[in-house]
């Protein structure tokens, strides 16, 4: 494969993880109101870590690297804690939640194997559903036009954010291929377009921006270590590994490459390692796209070198402001409209991880009713549990843990305790069909993973 074509495929993963890849840090900076410049820098450093995370994966060492095609960025996963915690405990916090938990994830990685049976389609896809309701209100609020914002939903803020929505909407549904795994990226070309004719976009941002930085190590804050953000991180950590399980299985099943729990731990210690440089560059922690692998299914091409030059036109965009800056100037109306897509198919995800396993077993239906309804009950009202120590508050002052807690605490009592195992439902012919169904939708079974969802 010649050189440019090389470049040609690269630039079109690029394209197909893009939209997801900035949208992360202009919600989270937007959320944390953060100024221009701020974003600008947040958005490329952003850009430039999943550039290193995806190198790191896509080597394979002795020590780090799966050695597999994958492209990495930041998961939808972590908005929502990522925001909570800057809002309560402070940027510093943040990137000291990142660094530990990325620590806690190369520990523990040669044996996190073992760890997974506490992960199970019923916990993950808990876990998953809860995270894409907290954040269905700020698409909506960005819709809008911006909580407090002054023309917060006119006419011309409503009218752009369900434009964009409904383009990419079209696009999603009379577009095949590469065009259809871009339609956010287009929609909010698309949707900023409309915006400049209304007189919405400022182009100032791209002029002030320089061309080039240097990346400066704790740009916004130091490190602050605090037990409740280390534990959600963990936790979102540890859900963002079962997600790349997922992947990984995919991939070496389209590669023809068999993994053992070798290839499983070096990939885990990448994931690992992107997160705490990623702390120490204040930036994320970085999981395998699943949109990237889906291109590769329908192009075909699964060439490792095709996903370095990804990594390395990843990284040169991490050194050009200029760049970044474009994706600063998008209307908050505009991203509210893409982020009605986007936090959707989060909770889609986690309810079609939930589909295939909620009737598996007698208990399954508590598990998620418990978890999701503690899970946002705390998210809405978080002073419910003030009377409880300091100690037990740091389990339930936070909806995302507090509801991943009782998903795992409840499935260890209902299907792993002998004493408590729920017993099978036994399943009628509709339920047969329905789950023949769910499979064929996946393609080909993945080896010793069946079990594992991908949500980005």
């Amino acid at each position: 494969m010649n050189k440019a074509k090389l470049a040609t495929l690269g630039i079109q993963h690029l394209l197909a993880m893009y939209a997801g890849a900035i949208l992360v840090p202009l919600i989270i900076g937007g959320a944390l109101k953060f100024n221009t410049t701020q974003l600008t820098y947040l958005v490329s450093i952003d850009i430039m870590m999943c550039g290193i995370a995806t190198l790191l994966q896509v080597a394979r060492g002795k020590v780090f690297g799966i050695g597999l095609p994958l492209v990495l960025g930041c998961t939808f996963t972590a908005v929502t804690p990522i925001i909570g915690i800057g809002d309560k405990y402070g940027l510093g916090s943040i990137y000291g939640a990142v660094i530990t938990s990325g620590l806690i994830i190369v520990l523990i990685s040669g044996f996190f194997g073992k760890l997974v049976k506490f992960f199970p389609p019923v916990v993950t896809g808990s876990v998953v559903t809860i995270i894409g309701i907290t954040l269905i209100p700020v698409a909506i609020n960005n819709a809008g036009g911006g909580q407090g914002a002054a023309d917060f939903g006119s006419a011309s803020n409503i009218t752009l954010a369900f434009g964009t929505l409904l383009a990419i909407i079209l696009l999603y549904r009379f577009t095949n291929g590469f065009f259809r795994s871009i339609a956010i990226l287009i929609g909010l070309v698309l949707g900023t377009i409309a915006a400049g004719f209304m007189g919405k976009v400022d182009f100032t941002p791209v002029k002030e921006a320089a061309w080039g930085q240097i990346v400066t190590p704790f740009y916004f804050a130091t490190p602050e270590f605090h037990v409740v953000p280390i534990i959600t991180m963990t936790l979102v950590a540890l859900v963002s590994l079962v997600e790349s399980t997922g992947s990984y299985f995919a991939l070496s099943d389209m590669t023809n490459t068999p993994i053992d729990d070798k290839a499983l731990a070096r990939g885990y210690r990448s994931e690992g390692l992107a997160s705490i440089i990623g702390g120490i560059f204040n930036s994320f922690p970085y999981t395998a796209f699943s949109q990237n692998v889906g291109l590769m299914q329908l192009t075909g091409v699964k060439n490792r070198a095709v996903i370095f030059i990804t990594g390395i036109f990843l990284v040169t965009l991490g050194f050009l402001p200029k760049i970044a800056a474009l994706t600063t100037i998008i209307p908050t109306a505009v991203l509210g409209g893409a982020m009605i897509a986007m936090f959707g198919m989060v909770v889609s995800q986690g309810i079609k991880m939930l589909g295939s396993v909620i009737g598996e077993t007698e208990g399954n239906p508590m598990i998620v009713a418990c978890a999701v309804g503690m899970g946002l009950g705390v998210t809405v009202v978080p002073q419910i549990f003030d009377i409880l120590p300091e100690s037990v508050r740091i389990l339930t002052s936070n909806g995302i843990v507090a509801g991943s807690v009782t998903a795992i605490a409840m499935n260890i009592v209902f299907n792993m305790l002998p004493w408590g195992r729920s017993e099978k439902v036994k399943s009628s012919s509709l339920d047969s069909s329905m789950k023949r169904e769910a499979v064929s939708t996946k393609g080909k079974e993945l080896p010793k993973n069946k079990s594992y969802g991908q949500v980005h």
